[in-house]
C-alpha cells in the first residue's frame, strides 16, 4: 500500500468519481485496484479502501461499527465490522463513515469487487474428487455483491484465474 500511495500522485489521470474497493487485508493494494489501474491507466479522484470484518460475538454497537481514515493522496481506508449474528448491510455502514467524516454517495460511487475463478491445474495435489467438489462448491457460493447488498447497478468485478 505504501508504494502504491508513493505512486498515486504521479498518475497522469485522476477521473471524477468515488471508487470503492472491497478487499480482504487493508495492508495490501487490492487486486481489482491493481487490474483497474493496469487496464484502465487512471484512478478516481477519490479511493476507498473498505475492509469488512466479523467479530467473536453476535453483535457490534452502531459507535464500533465503522472506522474511517484518511490515507492522503485521495485514498480512505474504511474498516467495517460487523457481528456473527448480523447480515451485513455495505451501503448503511457506508452511511456511518459519512459521520466519521467521509462524505460520499452510495448511488453514484463504484464498487470494485475482485472475483476468483477456479480451474483444475495441469498438475494438481489433490485428489481429483476433492478438486471437483471445492470447485462445484465455490460455483455455488452466494455473490459477494449479494452478500454486502452491494447496489447491483454500482458494481463492476475485475477476475483471475486460480488453479488448484
Amino acid at each position: 500500500m505504501e508504494l502504491l500511495l508513493a505512486r498515486a500522485e504521479k498518475m497522469s489521470q485522476r477521473i471524477s468519481g468515488t471508487a470503492i474497493f472491497m478487499t480482504i487485508r487493508a495492508d495490501l493494494a487490492p487486486g481489482a485496484l491493481l487490474h483497474s489501474i493496469k487496464h484502465y491507466h487512471v484512478l478516481h479522484e477519490r479511493v476507498v479502501l473498505m475492509n469488512v470484518a466479523f467479530e467473536d460475538k453476535p453483535f457490534v454497537r452502531e459507535r464500533k461499527r465503522v472506522d474511517v481514515q484518511k490515507l492522503g493522496k485521495g485514498f480512505y481506508e474504511v474498516k467495517v465490522k460487523f457481528g456473527f449474528f448480523e447480515t451485513p448491510d455495505v451501503p448503511r455502514a457506508l452511511e456511518q463513515a459519512r459521520r466519521r467524516g467521509l462524505a460520499l454517495d452510495v448511488d453514484t460511487s463504484t464498487f470494485f469487487l475482485g472475483r476468483e475463478t477456479l480451474v483444475p491445474s495441469s498438475k494438481p495435489t489433490l485428489p481429483r474428487w476433492r478438486i471437483v467438489l471445492y470447485m462445484w462448491l465455490a460455483s455455488n457460493a452466494l455473490s459477494p455483491a449479494k452478500f454486502f447488498k452491494l447496489p447491483p447497478n454500482r458494481v463492476i468485478e475485475l477476475g483471475t484465474q486460480i488453479a488448484i
